[in-house]
């Protein structure tokens, strides 16, 4: 059911003015104290160079599941000119093979999810690079380590640049054409709230294509002004847009954790009363989107393509709940 799993950035509970000293053990003790959060994800290899059984005890102690492992590749030089795409075919295989490394540590934490964000993977001028043996080179690349271990789901969580000035996989089309392509039972999508946003797309809509033609293994939520990735907090900026992917979702059976990819060290707001405001937020949202669900008037609103009745039944169920 959704909103039993509340997962977050592990890295949102770094102190802006000391962030040198805190241990992945630490981020976790401080994640523990979040009311009503259940599940972390580990960024590798980032998160995983303390003791890993330690680690691990830890987020059991503070009663916290590992949701899911997400790749990173910026702590290697040589990934800045690509990782999967690297002109350099040995770079390549260093990235693939760390991959695959990550996916097996995933696998001992007990959980089934790898997250790909592969950023470095792109372009930043024009002839800089050939770009059908780019998109070549990702998608074999994504093959390799999906095939590695077929009993964990890979997923790609696309966004438009940074730190390139173009990603590869920048938004939904080109990431459902790559998964096309891969032709794997295991590989899917993670749709970050901010990245849609700029990438110019709705979320609900991004949600309902995934449904139709991938797997949605992620969604990570969070608000932003659209021109980057703000991380600010859930449905502080798109209140209805969020209602409407939470609805969305809702409706095509996705149950799996809502993570807070949000920026709290960045203002050195607090970062677990700002965890507890993003799982009360999400938890008042749901309230609101079991009643959209179960109105019949709203469904027949949406097939006539008539929003002034759909917004007025937005704004009355909202009151009612409002009311109680």
């Amino acid at each position: 059911m959704l909103g039993n799993k509340f997962a977050t950035r592990l890295n949102s509970f770094y102190s802006k003015s000391n962030n040198s000293n805190f241990s992945t053990i630490d981020l976790i003790n401080r994640a523990g104290e979040v009311e009503g959060l259940t599940d972390i994800d580990l960024n590798y290899p980032d998160h995983v160079k303390d003791d890993f059984k330690s680690t691990l005890n830890c987020a059991k102690n503070n009663g916290l599941n590992i949701n899911g492992f997400a790749m990173r590749y910026y702590s290697n030089e040589k990934f800045k000119l690509g990782a999967f795409t690297n002109p350099d075919k040995q770079v390549r295989k260093e990235a693939i093979e760390l991959t695959k490394k990550g996916i097996d540590l995933a696998r001992q934490s007990g959980c089934n999810l790898m997250t790909l964000w592969l950023g470095q993977d792109g372009f930043d001028y024009s002839f800089q690079t050939d770009y059908k043996d780019l998109w070549k080179k990702e998608i074999e690349g994504i093959q390799e380590v999906a095939q590695h271990d077929p009993e964990c789901n890979i997923s790609i969580e696309y966004k438009p640049n940074e730190p390139r000035a173009y990603s590869l996989l920048s938004n939904l089309h080109a990431t459902l054409l790559a998964i096309s392509q891969i032709d794997l039972p295991n590989i899917g999508v993670t749709l970050d709230f901010a990245h849609l946003l700029y990438a110019n797309e709705q979320p609900a809509f991004s949600a309902a294509m995934v449904s139709d033609f991938s797997k949605l293994f992620g969604v990570h939520l969070n608000d932003g002004y659209a021109k980057r990735d703000d991380g600010l907090m859930v449905a502080s900026v798109h209140y209805q847009a969020t209602v409407e992917l939470l609805y969305q979702i809702s409706k095509d059976g996705y149950d799996g954790a809502i993570y807070f990819d949000t920026f709290p060290n960045i203002t050195n707001l607090d970062p677990v009363k700002e965890c507890q405001t993003n799982i009360q937020t999400v938890k008042q949202i749901l309230k609101i989107v079991e009643k959209l669900i179960t109105n019949n008037n709203l469904s027949e609103s949406m097939k006539n393509q008539d929003p002034i009745t759909a917004q007025e039944i937005f704004y009355e169920t909202l009151n009612k709940i409002n009311e109680k």
